[in-house]
């Protein structure tokens, strides 16, 4: 009797439910978006592939942040246009003038800042680096002025001076523009040196607190505000530890204290809003509340473009600091939604501008803008809306201001031309692209034909 050896038995076949419970479990130990220390990770991972997609890491520059800067910014005006017209046509007909007439002030320093605008974009890097000790100088001349007969008080600030034809511009837009600028030019030439902060700091600080303190002098807070946002915004760019913000903002909030305390004006402003009851709407509630009245009523669609109830001298300028109530009011929380749209829109782009560039100067200069323009528009829409105090701080592009609009449009033609995509490129890219057609179509050698 022969013994047939032994032979281990043979394992049976893994059913189709036992093999994909296994392939789950494998999935589960490879994947590390599972479990919480794995979900933290991809979480992380998607973070950093948003924000590589908003900055544009690793892509070719293609104009896209161009026409995105430049078609945000004229949205924004043309709205601003239509909405001075519709806030300011009631008073400009109590006081017996037409009702056109601000609105065609407004028009012709739309012109001339589009004008403006598009020469800018064409300038160079290095031509804008030229530019900025006289831009600095001119800036604290303007400022000077203010001081002489030339001034004109506005609203209890002296940050006016007469122009020809009765009209009046306000210096201190022209020294937000001079100001960066004129940083940007100086910490790039200390790029090397910026490690220490004593190189960090001085000239920009001192030659920033020059302006800064000119504009307190004449009792504007809120601009003063906005050029230590910008001044921060430079400091951030080029490289300033975190510790250095730290300090420095807490000596800027110890020093607006001291002038909101030493104000009566600036601390009853301060008082009704931490109040905002509303029960009293006369004084300086006046603008706060009404304002809130008018974002409350105009609901999701508004009551209807030029139909607001709360210009009829309810707000007071209402076309100024409180335009986008108006816009509330009138367009709803639509209206206002694609305002807040159209600033994000330019915020992404002048982002992928600014991250992808290797320049120093052209990030500074660049980032300082960009907090200037995207950081006013905000500190002017919690104002409305009663989250922050009130301020005197205009909506960019939309508030009614010659000189504002003016330089605002000059800042997004400085803007433009770092975005521009460079001509070279573009014609470097086409010829790629042409070449590539060509081998696709030219016909296969004789010897590759296969009989």
């Amino acid at each position: 009797m022969v013994n047939t050896p032994n032979r281990e038995p043979s394992r049976k076949p893994a059913s189709k439910a036992s093999a994909r419970s296994a392939g789950s479990a494998v999935r589960k130990l490879r994947s590390p978006e599972e479990g919480p220390e794995g979900s933290k990770t991809g979480l992380l991972v998607k973070a950093k592939a948003l924000l590589d997609r908003i900055e544009g890491t690793g892509q070719e520059p293609t104009g896209f942040s161009y026409y995105l800067i430049l078609g945000s910014a004229l949205a924004l005006t043309a709205i601003g246009l239509l909405m001075v017209l519709s806030s300011s046509a009631v008073e400009s007909i109590a006081d017996g003038e037409s009702p056109f007439s601000l609105f065609l002030k407004q028009g012709v320093f739309a012109g001339l800042g589009i004008a403006v605008m598009l020469i800018l974009s064409r300038l160079s890097p290095e031509a804008y680096q030229k530019l900025a000790w006289p831009a600095l100088a001119i800036s604290v001349v303007l400022l000077l002025l203010v001081f002489t007969p030339l001034g004109e008080s506005v609203g209890g600030n002296r940050n006016w001076i007469k122009l020809p034809g009765g009209m009046t511009g306000q210096p201190s837009e022209v020294a937000k523009l001079g100001m960066s600028l004129w940083m940007a030019t100086v910490l790039v030439r200390k790029e090397h040196l910026l490690r220490d902060w004593k190189h960090l700091v001085i000239p920009v600080v001192p030659g920033a607190g020059l302006i800064i303190g000119l504009v307190l002098l004449g009792r504007d807070l809120g601009t003063a505000m906005i050029l230590m946002l910008i001044l921060a915004g430079a400091m951030f760019f080029a490289g300033a530890p975190l510790k250095m913000f730290v300090s420095a903002g807490l000596v800027a909030v110890a020093g607006v204290l001291v002038m909101v305390v030493a104000s009566p004006n600036r601390m009853g402003r301060i008082t009704m809003w931490l109040d905002q009851s509303c029960e009293v709407t006369t004084g300086l509630n006046m603008q706060s509340c009404n304002g809130l009245f008018a974002l409350a009523s105009g609901g999701w669609w508004g009551v209807g473009l030029g139909q607001s109830r709360q210009k009829y001298n309810w707000i007071p300028e209402a076309h100024n600091d409180y335009i986008f109530a108006i816009i509330g009011e009138e367009l709803g929380l639509l209206g206002t939604f694609v305002v807040v749209l159209l600033f994000g829109l330019m915020a992404v782009a002048v982002v992928r501008t600014v991250m992808r560039q290797n320049d120093t100067f052209v990030r500074i200069f660049g980032g300082s803008i960009m907090v200037w323009l995207i950081g006013q528009a905000f500190l002017n829409m919690g104002v409305v809306t009663g989250l922050l105090p009130v301020v005197g701080v205009p909506l960019p592009f939309i508030s009614y201001g010659g000189s504002a609009l003016t330089i605002t449009l000059a800042a997004v033609g400085v803007l433009l031309s770092f975005a521009r995509p460079d001509a070279r490129a573009g014609r470097n890219r086409a010829k790629k692209r042409a070449r590539n057609l060509a081998q696709r179509l030219a016909p296969e050698p004789a010897g590759n034909i296969s009989k």
